[in-house]
């Protein structure tokens, strides 16, 4: 079990929109949990230091919670209650609903793939003989590079250093363990760090430039790139739905959900869509304003790809998500209420990263599953009538 503790009593949270429903989620929380939400109070503007600048307020967002998740993963195991931040109707429901709906079914499975997160500078030098002169060199010196890049970090290690020439220039991959970081600013460091000890030590005959971040990376931006190698945490999660259970929660049938997934996947194709998914975006955003991460990744995140296969009688659905850029110490990890949410799951301690990232790519999971079969129910404009307006 997670340090959620066991689930009793009502396994969804209570409903309503007024003070007094919000009360009773709060008391519920505690009660499936033993986890009590602080009273809310504005942090300190000297807290924000690092994370703003030129702080003249605060914008009130709402905190809600979507669960339960039933999770045995790599690093995250037990049951879990998710924190999510978000102004979109249906969305907490819907989550809840996937959530609830895959807890019925035994659980969902995810397994940590790898962490690597990278840094990509480019050297610019006047000939291609000289760019190609410095391949070897790279080659020969690797352990110094090293050296210098990890002499920014206490935790951060470098796990390879990738050479790509073309035309006059090498751009090189710098990939990285960020330990619990997300890592954004650790490896810019360590990376400039080892260009500078390149620029300084590199005799070429002609004067070379260089730049930290070539762009190849494709932090903060969709890429097919990202599918087939991953930036940050990747993690699979997948989940097995008994049809007589999906048609008493989603109103679908096993065989329609594939045959519209299909479609629905056809559709993204033709539109030049990067990666295969309904919107893993909406869960990422809500988790990451919850949990403290920098919501900009979402745009690499995002790259999931999610397939719908019948097996026997059942549907079996699974999500995988190269790029799940989050950490839990660092960046906006440090304030409260984003600190507490992370207790909530239970991921503050060793290996806390990759726990998290479990639980991201199985909530998504779960909202995918969830939007599949309002799409294919044909309740997805009168949900949306009902609870997003």
């Amino acid at each position: 079990m997670s340090n959620n503790g066991r689930f009793t009593g009502k396994k969804t949270p209570p409903r309503g929109y007024d003070a007094e429903a919000m009360q009773r989620r709060v008391d519920w929380l505690a009660g499936q949990t033993g986890h009590q939400l602080d009273k809310f109070a504005l942090e300190d503007p000297a807290s924000y230091k690092g994370l703003v600048e030129n702080q003249i307020g605060y914008i009130g967002l709402p905190l809600s919670i979507a669960g339960p998740l039933q999770i045995d993963g790599t690093y995250a195991k037990g049951d879990f209650h998710v924190p999510l931040c978000t102004l979109e109707g249906t969305l907490s429901l819907s989550m809840t609903r996937g959530l609830y709906l895959t807890y019925q079914a035994g659980g969902i499975t995810s397994r940590h793939i790898k962490q690597e997160l990278s840094r990509s500078p480019v050297f610019v030098f006047e000939t291609l003989s000289e760019a190609y002169d410095f391949l070897p060199w790279l080659e020969a010196h690797t352990d110094e590079i090293r050296a210098a890049a990890e002499s920014t970090t206490q935790h951060g290690k470098l796990l390879s250093i990738e050479k790509h020439p073309i035309h006059n220039r090498v751009i090189m991959e710098f990939k990285y363990n960020t330990a619990e970081a997300a890592g954004q600013n650790m490896v810019t460091m360590a990376t400039d760090t080892a260009c500078r000890w390149i620029r300084e030590n590199y005799k070429s005959r002609n004067p070379f430039r260089h730049l930290v971040e070539s762009n190849f990376c494709c932090d903060k931006n969709p890429a097919q790139k990202t599918i087939l190698h991953g930036r940050g945490h990747h993690v699979i999660s997948s989940c097995t739905v008994p049809n007589a259970l999906l048609k008493k929660l989603l109103r679908v049938d096993v065989n329609d959900i594939v045959q519209c997934i299909n479609d629905l996947h056809l559709g993204s194709q033709l539109a030049g869509v990067v990666g295969l998914n309904l919107h893993t975006s909406n869960a990422l955003a809500a988790l990451y304003l919850a949990l403290g991460q920098d919501v900009a990744c979402v745009a690499e995140n995002c790259v999931g790809i999610g397939t719908y296969e019948k097996i026997g009688g059942d549907l079996f659905v699974t999500l995988s998500m190269p790029s799940i850029t989050v950490g839990t110490v660092g960046g906006a990890t440090r304030l409260t209420q984003q600190h507490r949410n992370l207790e909530l799951l239970g991921c503050t301690g060793e290996n806390g990263s990759r726990k998290l990232a479990e639980i991201i790519c199985a909530s998504a999971l779960a909202l995918e599953i969830s939007l599949a079969g309002a799409i294919v129910s044909n309740e997805f404009a009168r949900a949306h009538a009902q609870f997003g307006r």
